[in-house]
């Protein structure tokens, strides 16, 4: 997987990968909040944290994400969904095959 983000992280922008990066936390954290800074947020994304800063302003401005002090809450899920890359489904999707019951029961 860290090879597929590495190409996501060159041929998509920030604003995708920041997308890419909140959907997959959610799918795996209960309710609509992460706990993260922008800062971290960088680091993982390998951006700087300006970037990161922009991105997540212009999804608040865009009403899909409310950002304060290291706790960003998706107010939109549907619509960071039409924004983010493809790169989302194809992560999504082996993480739900490597993650199922059928997988583990079968392992």
């Amino acid at each position: 997987m860290k090879g597929f983000r590495v190409v996501c992280n060159r041929h998509h922008c920030v604003d995708q990968q920041l997308c890419r990066w909140l959907l997959l936390s959610l799918d795996r954290l209960p309710g609509d909040k992460v706990n993260m800074t922008q800062e971290l947020i960088a680091n993982m994304l390998g951006v700087r944290r300006e970037g990161v800063t922009a991105s997540a302003g212009k999804l608040q401005k865009a009403g899909l994400i409310s950002y304060k002090r290291g706790r960003i809450t998706v107010t939109d899920r549907a619509g960071l969904e039409e924004r983010v890359c493809e790169c989302y489904a194809v992560v999504k999707e082996e993480y739900d095959r490597l993650l199922s019951h059928d997988h583990v029961a079968a392992a």
